[in-house]
């Protein structure tokens, strides 16, 4: 029976032949990732503060959008809460490492920056913990509003809670400190350039981007990211073929909540002050815009989208006495922040009209045209 059902190929005892990558194309795509990243390596030697702080908030938000898709685009668990362990992540860095001496009357433990940082990512994987049993069990629209509880009770935590989080004024965040290096505004002069808070902390969220990247291609290329796609493509036959159904998702969860803690941690380390406002219903909508217009269970396609969603408003307020119908807040017209969501509420609408894929399938499409037979 087996014979009659082998190929030709495996019958005989031959391997079946696979076209691989030809060695030029090899090479081609040596040269473009060295090129990209020497040219990333070197922005902040020739850009202002406004474009490190905007490539700084695009790293943040690709790191929660990773997040949020391993969830949602991998796993098919919908969440409306990801801004919630965002301000987790922020404000517990914030209550790790500020001094409880201060003049502000402020919670702090006054800890060494680095452990804050690496407390406050687990605190939010903790928090993702205690809500993993409901995430285990619901599914679809269930699950997104009991996330969605998770802003409401955040927010009146962050507002009401004024001893940890400042209330409506927030509170000031610590500089990093890692091996004897201030992430502040002293400047290091390196070539001849002056290096501030943005330009060393550049090289930093591009360590953290590469590095949660890697681990979620890791875990989505491996058995994990098979049994996340099978939970979301077929529940019921990933259960009876023995996928721990309830288990992965919370799993999953817990792991999407310490990426948005991460995400949280370095955008208050950006901002140098946190704020309750920000961390609303808005910011967890932006997230899954994020993912639906960069590609649904892709890393590359959360990271192009989250560049695309954070990037939009910082350009829109840089240009905006130069484009029609926009000015500048407090002006009249269309405010930058508001321009933006139009436009991106837009780009949602077409692509899941036109482009079901998101960005990263565009580029996908033109690599399987130029090479058919490509082994990937």
């Amino acid at each position: 029976m087996s014979e009659v059902l082998a190929t030709p190929g495996e019958a005989s005892g031959t391997p079946r032949p696979t076209r691989r990558r030809p060695a030029w194309l090899t090479r081609t795509r040596t040269y473009v990732w060295t090129a990209c990243a020497v040219l990333l390596l070197a922005l902040p030697f020739y850009l202002d503060r406004f474009w490190l702080q905007a490539g700084l908030f695009a790293m943040a938000a690709a790191i929660g959008a990773i997040g949020i898709n391993l969830l949602t685009g991998s796993t098919g668990q919908l969440s409306l809460g990801h801004a919630f362990f965002l301000a987790v992540g922020a404000y517990g860095y914030c209550v790790f490492a500020a001094d409880g001496g201060g003049g502000d009357g402020l919670t702090g433990l006054g800890l060494p920056t680095w452990i804050a940082a690496v407390l406050a990512v687990l605190v939010a994987g903790v928090a993702g913990g205690l809500f993993s049993p409901i995430a285990g069990r619901l599914q679809g629209a269930y699950l997104g509003i009991a996330t969605l509880a998770l802003i409401f009770i955040g927010q009146h935590v962050l507002f009401n809670a004024r001893d940890l989080t400042g209330g409506f004024n927030g509170r000031d965040v610590p500089p990093l400190s890692l091996f004897g290096l201030t992430f502040d505004d002293r400047e290091l002069v390196v070539a001849d350039v002056p290096f501030g808070s943005a330009e060393k902390l550049w090289y930093a969220g591009l360590v953290l981007l590469l590095g949660c990247a890697l681990f979620a291609r890791g875990v989505l290329r491996g058995r994990p990211g098979r049994a996340m796609n099978a939970i979301r493509d077929h529940r019921i036959a990933a259960g009876v073929i023995g996928v721990p159904v309830a288990r992965y998702r919370a799993a999953v969860f817990v792991l999407s909540s310490m990426y948005a803690g991460l995400a949280g941690v370095l955008l208050a380390l950006v901002f140098q002050r946190t704020v309750p406002d920000y961390f609303g219903i808005t910011l967890s909508l932006e997230y899954l815009a994020m993912i639906v217009i960069g590609g649904l269970g892709s890393v590359s396609g959360a990271v192009l989208g989250a560049a695309f969603v954070s990037l939009l408003p910082q350009l829109l307020t840089r240009y905006s006495d130069a484009l029609p119908l926009v000015s500048a807040p407090g002006t009249g017209g269309i405010a930058p922040g508001e321009a933006s969501r139009y436009l991106y509420g837009a780009a949602v609408v077409a692509v899941v009209l036109f482009l079901p894929g998101g960005l990263v399938r565009v580029t996908a499409g033109h690599r399987a045209r130029t090479h058919p037979g490509e082994e990937r």
